[in-house]
């Protein structure tokens, strides 16, 4: 099994046990399973999957780093929501804002900023549409 530990800006989120880890960085998708060589990489904003007690749970990340050896993993992320916390109305209008946002013309919009928070407000949507998966 491996130890997996979430931590944000704000502390340490969650402590758990898996059997697989799937994570996005920005080489790619990896699958990490026990015994599997060291790893360091930075993460994409995307969802990252465990299976816990035989479930299949899915957690949306705000990007981060992932550091695993010795099957002991810890991700550092700015941000990080359970699919089954995620409020959809709040997720919709989060990307409804961002959409909003990058169709302004008005000076002094920042593009970049917009762009992350549509990718972060997809990303949470997708993740929790896998709680029906």
């Amino acid at each position: 099994m491996i130890k997996l530990r979430i931590v944000t800006p704000q502390g340490f989120y969650k402590e758990l046990e898996t059997s697989i880890l799937n994570v996005v960085t920005t080489d790619g998708k990896i699958g990490i399973l026990p015994s599997h060589m060291p790893v360091v990489a930075i993460l994409e904003i995307s969802n990252i999957t465990t299976i816990e007690n035989d479930n299949r749970e899915t957690y949306a990340i705000a990007g981060g780093m992932l550091y695993f050896e010795r099957d002991k993993a810890t991700i550092l992320t700015p941000s990080v929501e359970s699919s089954r916390d995620i409020d959809l109305n709040r997720a919709e209008k989060a990307k409804e804002r961002a959409e909003v946002r990058l169709k302004s013309t008005m000076e002094g919009t920042d593009i970049k900023r917009a762009e992350l928070a549509l990718k972060r407000a997809l990303n949470r949507l997708k993740a929790a549409e896998n709680i029906n998966d």
